[in-house]
């Protein structure tokens, strides 16, 4: 069987998140909007049990799925999701010092990824989910 095409360019559809993702946050660089994107994935990861999480990873692409899973601590207490003030300043939390995220972080991580993946297919998987995991997600 042949290497599955989003394993074959995963890291061409990751620079094109990122590059959406800094246009829809207003950052300069793609470093900046790395460190945005890991603080807002961790940020909702925080709030599904391990199930959903895992529900969810599925629907992202590659790299994506990867930095959401990344240095889980699965026996960490689930938060429940606040407003979206409270889960943006815990977005900029994330390498403090070094971490530009606007406001309109989370917002524009959403923008970005329903650009670069099938919405209809996350859109089926936020459904199975707690309605303000819809909510975070919906831009």
């Amino acid at each position: 069987m042949p290497i599955p095409s989003e394993y074959q360019r995963a890291s061409l559809d990751f620079e094109k998140f990122l590059l959406d993702a800094r246009e829809a946050s207003g950052l300069v660089t793609t470093n900046q909007v790395y460190t945005m994107v890991q603080g807002v994935l961790q940020t909702f990861r925080r709030r599904l049990t391990l199930p959903e999480a895992i529900h969810f990873a599925g629907v992202l692409p590659p790299v994506l799925r990867s930095i959401f899973v990344a240095d889980w601590d699965t026996d960490e207490p689930r938060r429940s999701f606040g407003d979206r003030v409270e889960m943006t300043q815990e977005v900029q939390l994330l390498r403090a010092d070094h971490n530009f995220a606007p406001d309109t972080a989370i917002r524009a991580t959403a923008v970005a990824l329903r650009k670069n993946i099938d919405e209809a297919r996350l859109d089926s998987v936020l459904a199975s989910l707690p309605s303000a995991a819809r909510d975070f997600w919906h831009p």
